[in-house]
């Protein structure tokens, strides 16, 4: 079974749920199409990936490792709050199990991956089934942005579409949601 990071909802008005995340781990790939970026990180967390453990007085031993899948997966043109933030660039991350940190994760085989580091946030989130074609996600995306703006809370960064099911998952009974890390005052 899938696990989903966890997060604390800390107020909700209108649609629109405020959540505090902890720090989490992501393992991203920046490019085009969803399928550029979708199959190295599955390749990754399926074993294309090289774990080295340390053994006296010869070379590291270097194996693949399975790792766990976690939902959301994430989609955005660019993620906040990450140094350096890649501009113009499309970006999915998935999420590491809570288990990893950046020394135990196994490094990726395949350059185009990145391991990025996100300290806790307090995120605005807006809840929405079917498919996340371009058209629904920045409709969703543009509802978010005007419901904070309406309650004066300010974001932080770019807004990013969470997706939480497989592409077998019928459109009606998907989860996606779009987020925006905001500031409190």
């Amino acid at each position: 079974m899938t696990s989903t990071v966890p997060y604390t909802v800390t107020g909700k008005f209108r649609d629109v749920e405020i959540r505090k995340y902890p720090p989490l781990l992501l393992a991203s790939v920046h490019g085009a199409s969803d399928n550029d970026m979708f199959y190295p990180l599955f390749r990754f967390i399926t074993g294309n990936n090289r774990i080295k453990k340390k053994v006296p007085m010869t070379t590291p031993v270097i194996s693949g490792e399975d790792i766990p899948m976690t939902t959301p997966v994430i989609t955005a043109e660019k993620i906040p709050m990450t140094t350096p933030v890649i501009t113009g660039s499309r970006t999915m991350s998935f999420v590491m199990p809570e288990d990893f940190t950046r020394e135990s994760i196994p490094e990726p085989l395949d350059s185009r991956i990145t391991l990025e580091e996100i300290p806790e946030r307090t995120i605005a989130v807006i809840r929405f089934s079917g498919r996340t074609d371009e058209t629904t996600v920045q409709k969703m995306t543009a509802h978010l942005l005007s419901v904070l703006e309406e309650e004066k809370i300010m974001v932080k960064g770019s807004p990013f579409l969470m997706r939480y099911n497989s592409p077998w998952t019928p459109g009606f009974l998907r989860r996606n949601e779009v987020g925006v890390e905001i500031e409190l005052v």
